[in-house]
């Protein structure tokens, strides 16, 4: 059972990202309640939006989290 839990979170970890952990995202969600997002839908947010986002504020976890997106959705890029 507990391998099975782990593979859960950790598609999960790849599939949703939660806003709360990632404050430059929250902003950028400033006018909406979503508490978890797809993660190709946080990865657009990004990358439409780069010019919002303040890049010396960005947590080293919510860098990682960028990049891993860039990495799965963008190909390597994002096209800010």
């Amino acid at each position: 059972m507990q391998g099975f839990e782990q593979a859960l979170a950790d598609f999960l970890d790849r599939c949703v990202v939660e806003v709360a952990n990632y404050p430059q995202l929250a902003f950028l969600l400033w006018n909406r309640r979503d508490k978890f997002l797809p993660a190709a839908e946080a990865f657009t947010l990004y990358e439409h939006n780069w010019r919002w986002i303040d890049e010396k504020a960005l947590a080293p976890e919510e860098r990682e989290l960028i990049e891993r997106l860039k990495q799965t959705f963008g190909h390597g890029v994002i096209n800010a």
